[in-house]
């Protein structure tokens, strides 16, 4: 019976890992250009988030 060739998994799920990075880092940059960022996003549903509290808080 033939052995399991460890080394040869492990350079494959590195080479996965480093393909996965590049293509996240590429993403980022290109969202970063666009201006399309996520994260302009959530900043506009956080401070409502707040205000509620306040609103609870008057109430109580």
């Amino acid at each position: 019976m033939a052995t399991p060739n460890y080394g040869y998994e492990k350079r494959q799920k590195e080479l996965a890992k480093r393909k996965k990075k590049e293509e996240k880092l590429k993403s980022k940059a290109e969202r970063k250009l666009t201006g399309d960022a996520p994260e302009n996003d959530d900043t506009d549903a956080e401070p409502s988030t707040p205000a509620e509290g306040t609103a609870a808080g008057d109430a109580a």
